[in-house]
């Protein structure tokens, strides 16, 4: 009997070995493809960029946010302007990367305390030919002011205007072999020399804004834009980097439908209507750390005065840490 036990444990013992052999295994093989493929030189110069050499990476990141609507135009044979603005919003965030792909998760204090209740999803990826930035805000906070020609101006509370506003920008990079987006912004990559980089670009945008104030205004539009630009990396020593990049796309689509009560205000195409994102970046590192700050902004603009002219304004700054492991 004690024989029968001893063998059904070391058969045990066994499977568990060879199970946990098998496993180790399976993952060495799959960490060993993915860091051929992390590490994999192809096309790049790496005299311009270079991958860093290590597996890890976790970054802390404090982000701050602003929403701005301008429209200026002609009512009644007057002129007339108004700016809106959204209360700004800040979150914390701690992302962890693991041979390039990433985890990430954030919160935002002021509404945690029941200080903000906005809704504001953000989701870039920076890849080194192809990234994007996707934006969605829903936005009840807004203040401001409206001027009427002839007329007191007029302070506009928060709660009147309501927005829902989708943002989508996405780029392509020709000069890919020297320039690197993701070293500006996301720290996959190091830029080791100063190079720039034409770029082709796509836009998107669709709102929905409701104004409760005297009689209730309602705006729908939807903009595609395709365009192109140019981003520059410039190196001025060592661990240094400083991008800008702007990339203005022409609106070759546009829908737009605006109502005050149970009047529709015609708001005609008129060129040039244009959705252009800018960005800048700094970073800072040494040894196995880095820091910076970077921003994204986007603008758009659609109409014109003499009728009614429409201006969304969006921006995001970015504060970071990060360590690599």
């Amino acid at each position: 009997m004690n024989r029968l036990y001893i063998t059904m444990l070391l058969f045990v013992a066994m499977s568990c070995l060879s199970q946990h052999l098998l496993a180790q295994s399976l993952f060495q093989r799959v960490d060993s493809t993915l860091a051929s493929n992390y590490y994999r030189k192809g096309d790049i110069d790496t005299l311009y960029i270079l991958r860093p050499m290590t597996k890890w990476t976790i970054t802390a990141r404090m982000n701050v946010s602003g929403a701005k609507i301008e429209a200026e135009g002609i009512d009644n044979g007057r002129h007339f302007n108004a700016e809106m603005e959204a209360n700004r919003k800040m979150s914390l965030s701690v992302g962890v990367s693991y041979l390039g792909f990433s985890l990430s998760a954030s919160l935002n204090p002021a509404k945690l305390m029941g200080k903000y209740s906005d809704f504001e999803l953000n989701f870039n990826s920076y890849g080194r030919r192809f990234g994007f930035d996707f934006i969605y805000q829903d936005a009840k906070n807004f203040s401001g002011w409206h001027d009427h020609e002839g007329m007191e101006r007029i302070i506009l509370p928060d709660g009147l205007l309501k927005v829902k506003t989708l943002n989508l920008n996405a780029f392509y990079v020709l000069n890919s072999r020297r320039f690197s987006y993701p070293a500006a912004f996301s720290q996959s990559y190091i830029q080791r020399r100063s190079a720039g980089s034409f770029l082709l670009a796509a836009s998107g945008q669709g709102q929905h804004a409701t104004l409760d104030w005297e009689q209730q205004m309602d705006l729908k539009m939807t903009n595609i834009g395709i365009g192109a630009g140019y981003g520059y990396n410039f190196v001025p020593k060592q661990g240094w980097l400083l991008h800008i990049s702007a990339l203005p796309t022409f609106i070759v689509y546009s829908k737009t439908s605006m109502t005050f009560g149970d009047n529709r205000v015609p708001l005609h195409y008129h060129f040039p209507e244009a959705i252009i994102t800018g960005r800048g970046a700094i970073v800072r590192q040494w040894g196995n750390k880095f820091f910076g700050m970077s921003m994204v902004f986007n603008f758009t603009n659609i109409g014109d005065n003499d009728n009614l002219s429409v201006h969304n304004i969006k921006w995001r700054i970015r504060t970071f840490f990060g360590l690599r492991l």
